[in-house]
């Protein structure tokens, strides 16, 4: 291996344990102020719905199966999350039901 390619998985390793380590490193002694209490509570929805917008800005409504797959899909997702609050079971029901209706349609 190049030394190059050795040193720049040691740098994206040292720059990756930083950020994790870094919350523990500043907050040790203190309660971490309210804007990160803030950011915890919104940022995982915020950043759900921009992936969720974005997955479904690709779906062709102008020609068949007119986005059906993705739609009934992501209702199927959005239905058994709120029937058995589990994301685990979410996922997979939706993917395996979207792989079966893009196979079908």
């Amino acid at each position: 291996m190049s030394v190059y390619v050795i040193a720049s998985i040691l740098a994206m390793a040292a720059v990756t344990l930083f950020c994790r380590a870094a919350p523990f490193l500043f907050f040790m002694k203190s309660r971490p102020p309210p804007v990160v209490d803030f950011l915890q509570i919104y940022i995982p929805p915020m950043i759900m719905t921009v992936l969720v917008l974005g997955s479904y800005k690709a779906i062709s409504f102008a020609k068949a199966p007119y986005g059906l797959p993705e739609i009934v899909s992501g209702l199927a997702v959005a239905s058994l999350h709120l029937w058995k609050r589990n994301t685990l079971l979410s996922i997979l029901g939706g993917t395996a039901l979207y792989m079966i209706l893009i196979r079908v349609m």
